[in-house]
This record gives structure tokens, sequence and C-alpha cells, in this order.
């Protein structure tokens, strides 16, 4: 007869799941712990089921609330109330899934259930990389080998999402493999099963990452050539950077960083500052920005060098009625904010890009149609007065050019996570990418490590190399294979030199997208209906 109650220790192992889930984002090296990360879960999930025990909903929560808090607890540092709301929110989403996969234990039996766990985690994982507007792809499972980076040189064929299929394909068999022993089956197995199945173990554990090695080092770094950048690492307190110091000072600072470098030695191709590192810029008339005039001034003598900057900008309105939801009251007309960059050369027009892969809640309203009207009832109480637009057009994609042509894409800060997103750059012609990004908001907690670490998947995904400036670090250069070089201090001025190598090859990610993710969205649709259908007409 069956009990409702659940022994200690599988009531504990849903929370070893999330102490697992959490290390490689936490300690360097440690992505191959994810493999095996989610088997505690299983195990539980499987023993709760057998046993009727009651309330199993509650556990696979707090394991994936005790994953996100572990990981991510450093957004409240920026924003207490969305910190908190992004750990229970995105929490709930990964257990609203685990309780899909419940209901289809139920209704379909067999292993069936455990593939439509696996494709539904990854399709959900896609759509906040491609097209969910509320998007926090930060612990897509495929991001556990950021920085043990040597395993997934394959990243450069899958994408992140192939990491994700791993993880999944490694649990459920090591949890396979344990139904079979402790329930006896494995002995009934004959030894050709056994055979398959130990070698499949094999080739998910061993042969993968011997794949990986092999590609990691075989690469060949490209010989189309290199250009010179210089990084300056202003260091501005960001809490502080608006009322504690005028923008004249803060340009001082960092043309006093580029000084110290170029005094020993020759002007670089490419001069590279943080993000939203001035907020002066009016989009109708850059020329009137006093940054920008400054800047001018400061490359009239260097003819081929470029200077790419992040600034706050803005687009003045003079109508009468507001240009769109997210614009603002300006003298006698509106404004329009947004996230830049700009890339300046001692003559002819500046480029400008706009960020599109905005942070909800402090830079995007989600489907503004409904929030903004609900929020302007409630008298601004969500806070919506600093939001952005973003330039969707293109996919959002615009290269910026050196004074010699070369062309290169500018990740501004978040967009570095998306790995599809990133592949336009390179679809358009870009060489070499630089990624600008402010984290001192998050103060010296896994934040800023952590989203180093992505830069180095794009690398890889991409086969470019990556100039990387943060205002208060971590500035770096990075190759194609996803190692960091050269890497700056944290919270200290800094300026780094180096070379990155120009590349006009595309990997099969680039060419082809995100196969994996497109197969398991493909999949879990049909499993769906599957269990749609179930539900709708049991059996008799």
């Amino acid at each position: 007869m069956k009990t409702k109650t659940l022994s200690w220790r599988y009531r504990l192992l849903p929370l070893l799941s999330g102490v697992l889930l959490s290390i490689p984002w936490l300690i360097p090296h440690c992505g191959y712990l994810v493999l095996f990360a989610l088997v505690p879960l299983l195990v539980a999930e499987y023993k709760a089921t057998e046993s009727g025990a009651k309330g199993f909903m509650w556990r696979h929560y707090a394991c994936f609330v005790l994953w996100n808090a572990l990981t991510t607890f450093w957004v409240c540092n920026a924003t207490l109330a969305g910190g908190i709301f992004a750990i229970l929110a995105n929490a709930l989403q990964m257990s609203l899934i685990f309780g899909v996969f419940r209901l289809a234990r139920r209704k379909i039996g067999g292993a069936l259930p455990y593939v439509l766990l696996a494709a539904l985690w990854i399709a959900w994982e896609r759509r906040y990389l491609v097209s969910g507007q509320i998007s926090w792809p930060w612990l897509v499972l495929g991001n556990a080998f950021a920085r043990s980076t040597r395993l997934v040189q394959w990243y450069s064929i899958t994408g992140t999402l192939g990491g994700s299929l791993w993880v999944w394909c490694a649990n459920l068999g090591i949890f396979a493999l344990w139904r079979l022993s402790s329930g006896g089956g494995w002995r009934k197995l004959t030894a050709a099963a056994k055979g398959a199945a130990v070698s499949a173990l094999v080739l998910l554990f061993a042969g993968l990452p011997l794949c990986s090695f092999i590609m990691y080092s075989s690469y060949k770094e490209s010989t189309e050539g290199s250009v010179e950048v210089v990084i300056g690492q202003p260091n501005l307190d960001p809490y502080k950077k608006f009322t504690s110091m005028s923008q004249r000072e803060q340009n001082a600072i960092l043309l006093r960083l580029y000084d110290s470098e170029l005094a020993s030695g020759c002007a670089p191709d490419l001069l590279l500052a943080p993000e939203t590192f001035c907020s002066d810029v009016i989009l109708n008339d850059v020329e009137q920005s006093p940054t920008v005039r400054r800047f001018r001034q400061y490359l009239a003598d260097k003819p081929n060098t470029s200077l790419l900057f992040g600034a706050a900008t803005n687009e003045i309105f003079h109508t009468r009625s507001a240009p769109g939801l997210l614009s603002y009251p300006w003298n006698d007309g509106w404004r329009v904010s947004r996230n830049s960059a700009l890339m300046l050369t001692a003559e002819g027009a500046p480029e400008i890009f706009h960020k599109s892969k905005l942070v909800v809640g402090t830079e995007l309203t989600p489907y503004p149609e409904i929030f903004v009207p609900f929020d302007n009832f409630l008298g601004k109480l969500l806070g919506t007065g600093p939001l952005m637009a973003r330039d969707v057009g293109h996919d959002g994609i615009t290269l910026m050019h050196l004074s010699d042509g070369t062309p290169l894409g500018c990740a501004i800060c978040y967009e570095s996570v998306y790995g599809e997103y990133c592949t336009g750059y390179v679809k358009e012609g870009a060489r070499f990418l630089a990624v600008i990004t402010n984290d001192s908001w998050w103060g010296n907690t896994p934040g800023y490590k952590q989203h180093l670490s992505y830069s180095s998947l794009r690398a890889i995904e991409l086969r470019r190399d990556i100039a990387r400036c943060g205002n208060s670090g971590i500035s770096c250069f990075i190759n194609g294979r996803g190692d960091v070089l050269g890497a700056g201090p944290w919270w200290e001025e800094a300026v780094l030199r180096g070379r990155v190598n120009l590349n006009s090859a595309t990997t099969f990610f680039v060419r082809h997208g995100d196969v994996t993710g497109r197969v398991c969205v493909l999949a879990a649709l049909l499993l769906c209906a599957l269990l749609l259908v179930r539900i709708l007409l049991p059996k008799k």
C-alpha cells in the first residue's frame, strides 16, 4: 500500500539539486557538476510519485528558488524589489515546467514525460533568448559552462542550447541507470542493451569533452590581420556618477587614462569606453554634445583612430502629443530615451547604435500597451519613468566601422547574453566584436564575473575576438577560443592595450542559428499536444 510520507533523505534531495546547480555559476571550472545536478531532484520526484506523497510541488519550487537566489541575489543590489521578483518569478516558471512533466507522468507514463521535460525546458529557454519581452536568460543551463569553456568548444556548432541539451541528456541518462539498478531492471537487460547504455554515458561524459579539447587545441587564430585597441576603464561609481561629478570631469578622467597609455606608444586603431559613459547626447543634434565636441578635439591629431563609447541618449520631439508610450515630457515637447553606442573619428558623421535587448524593469517595460497605462493610472508607482525605447529595426543590428572601414559589432551590456542575436553582427560582416558594459550597479558580487564569462561563450559561438570594456571591470580581451586575455582589475581605474584578430569566416551556428532550440520547440509542441489529448480523451 502506498504511504503518504516521503523519507527525510528524499525531502532534502531537491535542495541538493539547487546547490549543485548553483556551483558552476559561483566557482570557476565547475561546469561538469551540472551534468548530474538534476539527478537528486529527479530521484526525489520519482520517490514522491511512487509513494503518493503530497506537496512535492513546493519542494521542486524550493529547489529552483534556491538555485536562482544563490546565483542571482546580486540583482537586489540594483533593485531590491526587482531582484526578489526575478528570483521568485523565474523559479516559478521553472517549477511550472516541472509541473507539466509531473502531469505527463500521470497521463502518459513511460519515458516520454522525461523527453517532454527536456524539450519543454529548452523551448522555454529559447523563448527567453529569442522572443520573450519578459526575458531573463541568465540561468540557461548551457551557461553553466561559461567558466569551463574548454568543455564546450562545440558551441560553435550548436550554440548555448546545445549545452542545455547535453545537461538534460546526461542527467536523464544517470537517472535512467539509477532506475534500472534500483529496480532490478539492469539484470534483465541483454548484453547488447547494457553495452549500448554504457556507451551512451561514456559518449556524454567523455566523448563530448574529448571532442571539445581537440577543437580547442587545434583551433587556429585568424590570419586576416588585427587591430590595436586601447580600453579605458574610468571606474565611476554609478550611484554617484550623475550627482557628484560633472561630465567634463568624467571626460577628463577617461582621456587621462588614454594619454597615460598613448605616451608609451603610438595611437591605436580603436579607443574603447564603457556603456552609458555620458548623458549629454541629444540625437537630434549629436554634434552639440559637449562630450562629442571634446572627443572630436582629442581625435584631431589621431586621424587613424576611432573612439567607441556608450551614452544615455535622448531624442526630442516638438509635438503636442506624445510620439509613443515610452516618451516623457521635455520642456515644450517630449523625449524618448535610449541606451546607445557612438563611434567617432576625427572627421565624418558619428555612427550610432541603439541597444535593443533591454533589461526588464530598469530599462524596458514589457508589453507597454498594457503596463504603461496601468502604471500611469497608479501614478507611476511601478517607476516606468527612466525606461527606454528600443531600436528593433534590422533585428537591432547596426555595425560600426573603424576609420579604415573595418566593420565591428558592438554589444551593449545585456545584449552579450543573447547568442543567436549576436550572430546578426557576424552575418552583417563584423570581423570582431566589442562589448561595452557597466556592471558596477551590482557591487563586488558574482554578477559581473558571470556577465564576463558569457562573452567567452559568444566568442566561441561566433569565433570572433572580443574587446570588452567595463566601467569598473572586468575589462579584457577574449580570443576566438573563449580565453580571457589581459584582464584588468575590478573597481579600479585601468587602461589596457591589446590586439584583436580579424576574421571573416562563419561558424555553423552563425550560418544556421539555433537548430537545437528549434528542434526542441517542435518536440515540445508535439508532446504537449499528446498530453492534451490524453487529458481530454483519457484511456477507458
